[in-house]
């Protein structure tokens, strides 16, 4: 009713733009037209051709519809978690709970390779290829899914002697490597709490941190850390540390973040390596 927000706990506080950028890492504009969305209002726009207006609306149909098909089959990987001894075994000896488990959208791929037939009426629906469920005469291995809130990809590992041992979805309409960070949904509110945010090489190095109290970190997507990594990061926090491996390959990766780091350096931002 008086349009601005205060946490009497951290002294967080501003408008209702202010929040959406702080809570949910939106830029500007994004949380402008957010606001818009919610009241009915339309963002002016500058003048296109109506070719270029139905091109963008198109583009627009096609990542709703890929985050739709991905949602869903995350929603199917989850569920088949509990039903697998073997997968349960394994995140057990890992350390984790199933409260963390469920936190972090942790599935299960069944042993075949069409279980996602049983999910989608169309299992030749070319969507499905399209968002890297499925690729044309391939077998799917069997695999420990990892999805996020909105479902962009997936990320996972075999638990037995086949190969790859991991693997991730290809770069999408809605997934990019460069840009998206695992974790980060999960790790907002305690990024803002710790005053830092904390980037680690593994999924499950950000999984096993988060059920030891380090709910602060992230990880890059199994690429180098980017500009537009830190950008986003740094919407959330003026301080990030970056904690890889002491071997060559993390010292390397070190220095492709502090590449990736210094374009976005100022002097109320804090990059730090442990």
């Amino acid at each position: 009713s008086k349009q601005f927000y205060y946490c009497f706990g951290c002294g967080a506080s501003g408008d209702a733009l202010r929040f959406l950028t702080d809570h949910l890492g939106l830029s500007f504009v994004d949380a402008v037209e957010d606001l818009a969305a919610r009241t009915g209002m339309q963002v002016p726009r500058e003048t296109v051709s109506p070719q270029e207006r139905e091109r963008r609306q198109k583009l627009s149909e096609r990542r709703l519809s890929l985050t739709e098909v991905l949602s869903r089959a995350a929603e199917a990987y989850r569920g088949q978690l509990r039903q697998s001894p073997v997968a349960v075994s394994y995140l057990k000896r890992r350390g984790l709970t199933g409260e963390v488990a469920a936190r972090f959208g942790l599935g299960w791929a069944p042993e075949g390779w069409r279980f996602l037939a049983n999910i989608f009426p169309r299992y030749d629906d070319p969507l499905l290829e399209e968002a890297g469920l499925v690729r044309a005469a391939r077998v799917e291995p069997k695999r420990a899914a990892v999805a996020q809130r909105l479902a962009l990809g997936f990320g996972g590992r075999v638990l037995d002697d086949s190969k790859p041992k991991y693997m991730n979805s290809p770069e999408t309409a809605v997934f990019s490597k460069g840009r998206e960070l695992y974790g980060l949904f999960e790790a907002r509110q305690a990024i803002r709490e710790k005053g830092f945010a904390l980037v680690v090489e593994g999924y499950m190095d950000v999984v096993a941190l988060a059920q030891n109290g380090f709910g602060n970190a992230v990880a890059t997507l199994g690429t180098a850390c980017t500009a537009e990594h830190v950008q986003k990061l740094f919407r959330f926090t003026d301080t990030v540390v970056f904690s890889f491996d002491g071997d060559a390959a993390g010292r390397r990766a070190a220095g492709r973040a502090l590449e990736a780091s210094l374009p976005h350096a100022t002097d109320l931002r804090t990059v730090r390596f442990l």
